[in-house]
């Protein structure tokens, strides 16, 4: 029987203990870390935040927060190009460097024990944060206010010229679509860093977190095609194609299937 993992029982908590939840994600690759005294550890960060915070009302103070992390240098990782520890989140707290995704998770752990309203919004390609009810938006990476033109402006430079601004980008992102995305970022990161053991951990976990996709199993197909499992890609290419509604799609990769089959007949000896 598979071991519970331990971010799921974070996730299922209330409310959710996301930071703890990503800190059990990095260790999924970094066995020798202990989540449990980087949690520990973390209330230090917690009093040097709440002793810069201005005295304001609750409401008002999540832009003062993420300003207040930029004070003790936490801010975007400027590296190129972006490695894993952008998203490990043990990484992101010694280094003070991480993708926006992570320096919001640790806002929205400051922001919970410090009673501060602040909601993960799911905008593609940069996550940003939001107070219940504003008017505006919040770059977690500096504090900036964004409001409708800044998104768009935003959206043009994550997605390109044609995307257009429209109200899914403002959704608000729960705990399960915030770990998803993570598991995404990690799973392209590692692959592109030619970690392919590692993206596989992150797939799998991509698989745990919603309903299978046909995406999600080709994105799993890849890594096993880069790892040369040939029978766990096939099962992978399988299940892609019962969940493949566009009908070019599901001719291609039942011709891959067809391949894959062949390469695995071995030839007679004579």
């Amino acid at each position: 029987m598979t071991a519970r993992p331990a971010w799921l029982t974070c996730l299922e908590t209330d409310p959710p203990a996301l930071l703890e939840a990503a800190l059990w994600i990095a260790a999924e690759h970094e066995p020798t870390l202990q989540p449990a005294q980087v949690m520990r550890e973390f209330a230090n960060l917690r009093q040097q935040v709440a002793a810069g915070l201005p005295n304001l009302a609750a409401a008002e103070l999540a832009q003062p927060l993420l300003r207040r992390l930029g004070e003790l240098d936490f801010h975007e990782d400027d590296d190129l190009p972006v490695r894993p520890r952008a998203a490990l989140l043990n990484h992101v707290l010694q280094r003070r460097r991480g993708q926006p995704l992570s320096l919001a998770l640790i806002a929205l752990e400051l922001s919970q024990r410090l009673d501060i309203p602040l909601q993960a919004v799911n905008f593609p390609g940069h996550l940003l944060l939001r107070v219940p009810g504003s008017d505006h938006l919040l770059d977690p990476c500096n504090g900036r206010r964004l409001y409708t033109r800044d998104c768009r402006d935003l959206l043009t430079r994550v997605a390109g010229p044609g995307a257009e601004l429209s109200a899914r980008h403002f959704q608000v992102c729960d705990g399960h679509a915030l770990l998803l995305r993570l598991s995404r970022n990690l799973c392209h990161l590692h692959g592109a860093d030619g970690d392919h053991m590692a993206a596989l951990k992150d797939a799998e976990r991509i698989l745990q977190l919603a309903a299978p996709t046909s995406a999600d199993h080709l994105l799993r197909a890849a890594i096993y095609h880069e790892l040369d499992c040939p029978q766990a890609e096939r099962f992978d290419l399988e299940r892609a194609l019962l969940l493949c509604d566009d009908e070019r799609e599901r001719v291609q990769l039942a011709q891959r299937i067809d391949q894959l089959g062949q390469r695995g007949r071995a030839p007679a000896l004579h």
